[in-house]
């Protein structure tokens, strides 16, 4: 039906006020689940450095009655290192942003910052899972840690072609060819592990390896399920037991889809030299700028405790 002769309607108004909502929806994920689970620790040094040391293997002992007794050989500590790497994130308001009446926030800085320093700690995730070397850096060269494939080369299945880090954090891994993530190449470094005086309690893996690792069966092999409430359906694997230990299998979005990383929680550190500060920079014109600072390195207190699926189908 037609509008009636020299209506006002709402399409030819002048001066409606707009509808803005004063919420502001942000959907980016922020978790860094290895970050939070790494044990925390002091570095004094841009080059932080710990040692590593095993047991021997067992052998027959047995000896003759009133014998004189002879030391055993011994086998020095291995000493490793990390460099610390520097991240920063800034932000710079203008000046004529005091006093503007905006929707969803009150001050433009104080807002960008608490989005900043939830983007800072993803990229410090980022950085942790990277498959990157430690790097000394220079005077026109940035530092960088070693990330967690710089450093697992003793329980690992990789592909074709590939090859694993030397494990002291100077080199990196080589990607091989892709094939399909599997619970029986996933029992095999959790074997390996076992073997080696490991005790895995943590996987992290894609979203996809994740549904892969759903699919795992077996008597010897159970998964422990979330019980699932009334009127609610449960398809989430929590807890994956082995004939070599329980894991709990986490999800994580910073990790390459194809690393699948099997860690002894408490044989991996943060080592933090600049604790994350929020500091005010000097004014070099109309306008205010902040930066968020953090200083630190990943330290591997014992790689052989760990382990991981590499090249795996993504």
């Amino acid at each position: 039906m037609a509008q009636p002769v020299n209506i006002i309607s709402t399409h030819n108004q002048v001066g409606i006020r707009e509808d803005l909502s004063d919420t502001i929806y942000n959907v980016k994920p922020h978790d860094t689940p290895f970050l939070t689970k790494c044990a925390k620790t002091t570095a004094t040094n841009v080059f932080h450095e710990w040692q590593t040391d095993t047991l021997r293997a067992s052998a027959v002992n047995a000896h003759i009655d009133g014998a004189d007794t002879s030391a055993d050989a011994r086998v020095a500590t291995v000493r490793l290192g990390n460099y610390t790497q520097i991240l920063k994130n800034a932000v710079t308001v203008s000046g004529s942003d005091a006093g503007l009446d905006k929707a969803g926030r009150d001050k433009t800085m104080a807002y960008q910052i608490v989005k900043v320093l939830k983007e800072h700690k993803l990229d410090i995730e980022k950085a942790l899972f990277a498959s990157q070397a430690r790097v000394a850096g220079g005077n026109s060269s940035e530092r960088y840690l070693a990330g967690l494939p710089a450093w697992l080369y003793t329980n690992t299945f990789i592909g074709s072609g590939g090859s694993d880090a030397t494990g002291d954090g100077t080199n990196t891994r080589t990607d091989g060819t892709q094939t399909a993530f599997t619970q029986a190449n996933f029992n095999t470094v959790m074997q390996s592990a076992w073997e080696n005086g490991g005790e895995p309690t943590t996987v992290y893996l894609s979203a996809f390896q994740m549904d892969v690792a759903q699919g795992f069966t077996g008597n010897n092999s159970q998964r422990s399920m979330i019980q699932a409430s009334e009127n609610t359906v449960s398809d989430y694997m929590s807890v994956y037991q082995t004939p070599w230990g329980r894991v709990k299998f986490i999800p994580s979005r910073e990790n390459r889809g194809r690393d699948i990383f099997i860690i002894q929680d408490d044989m991996w550190k943060v080592a933090t030299k600049r604790p994350t500060k929020q500091e005010p920079l000097a004014k070099t014109g109309d306008s205010d700028r902040t930066q968020v600072v953090t200083e630190l390195t990943l330290v591997s207190c014992n790689e052989a405790a760990s382990g991981g699926v590499f090249d795996a189908t993504t």
